[in-house]
């Protein structure tokens, strides 16, 4: 059995003390990071991010093995 997949639309915000984040800027930023490290957008295999409001900070994961984080300030 062929199952199809629909695709939706989505958008994810998280809002907290009077400011608003998106999915996409978050995801924006994280591979703006990966690319001016030097490496390539295509070497960009998965995306973990982890967004702590009370730190103000978003922790990022690529390819399962490489850490850090960027302010959300």
């Amino acid at each position: 059995m062929i199952w199809e997949v629909n695709r939706v639309k989505s958008t994810f915000y998280l809002e907290f003390y009077g400011k608003q984040l998106d999915q996409a800027a978050l995801v924006k930023t994280a591979k703006s990071i990966w690319t001016k490290s030097g490496k390539k957008a295509t070497e960009l295999n998965s995306l973990k991010l982890y967004v702590k409001p009370e730190e103000n900070m978003v922790y990022y994961v690529f390819n399962e093995d490489e850490t850090g984080s960027f302010s959300i300030d």
